[in-house]
């Protein structure tokens, strides 16, 4: 989070990197819920951070060859204003960043009928993970595809200039894929949880834990379905949202639209904060 005294808020050339982060959800008696995971303290990007699952779009997802069902990458680079092998990574990297990171595999058998027990193939994560086998080969191996269909997209977001570490991350949504549950099965995360948007926005106001912007708008939008079906049919206009840092009371604090209610909910449980 960029609210101190310490970052440059005048922008330098820094390299960028693609990212896909997926927010699966579920519905419950008490309506909606996403997959969330707290990020271990100390990390070098979002340390403490409550986050969705996802990370760095990698070489091995740019394969054109992939097993693929459901909307065709064209699709995707409309959507998301990209070329198409640009879209085929991002697609590639939200469906194996999610299977790595909790075990939900976003995946089709080849009679077209989803994978319901991703516990049979949660041997190949830390092959994933270490990059010794590609999520093309590991699909192709076990007779599956990639199941697009399965997603959708939801928002864009860029690291500000400023900043060290900069991500151009693509969110995507996926409904919880039934037989299947995710796990905290990961060195990067120190506790994960199903939860409504709305006690997680309320635990961020009450200073129980911490959201970045992005984490925090998606919530927000999330709160807004009745069910899970909603959610995914709701047709959103993907445009990049890249925040600036402005200085504000000796310090830096990030603005973006709806930044002044973002930084209320972070005064309201951090009052010593001062700003």
């Amino acid at each position: 989070m960029t609210d101190g005294n310490d970052t440059d808020t005048h922008p330098v050339t820094r390299p960028i990197k693609d990212a896909s982060t997926v927010m699966v959800v579920r519905d419950s008696d008490r309506g909606p819920e996403v997959f969330v995971a707290r990020r271990v303290r100390g990390m070098a990007f979002a340390g403490g951070m409550t986050v969705f699952p996802g990370g760095g779009v990698d070489a091995t997802d740019d394969d054109p060859e992939l097993a693929w069902t459901g909307n065709a990458p064209e699709w995707w680079a409309e959507r998301f204003g990209c070329d198409v092998p640009r879209a085929r990574r991002l697609v590639c990297a939200a469906a194996r960043e999610t299977f790595e990171e909790c075990g939900v595999l976003l995946a089709d058998h080849a009679d077209g009928s989803p994978v319901a027990d991703a516990g049979r193939y949660h041997s190949s994560r830390e092959e994933l993970e270490s990059h010794r086998v590609t999520f093309s080969r590991f699909l192709a191996d076990e007779g599956l595809s990639l199941a697009a269909g399965r997603l959708r997209p939801h928002d864009h977001w860029i690291t500000p200039a400023v900043e060290s570490r900069r991500y151009d991350t693509r969110f995507f949504l996926a409904a919880l894929p039934e037989g299947q549950e995710p796990d905290d099965l990961t060195t990067e995360v120190d506790l994960t949880m199903w939860a409504r948007p709305v006690d997680l926005l309320s635990d961020f106001r009450s200073g129980r834990s911490m959201l970045l912007p992005p984490t925090w708008t998606q919530l927000r939008v999330l709160a807004e379905y009745a069910d899970v079906t909603a959610a995914l049919a709701a047709e959103r206009a993907i445009t990049p949202v890249q925040p600036e840092v402005v200085e504000h009371r000796g310090g830096v604090r990030v603005r973006f639209d709806g930044s002044d209610e973002y930084w209320s909910d972070y005064q309201a449980g951090r009052p010593e904060s001062g700003r």
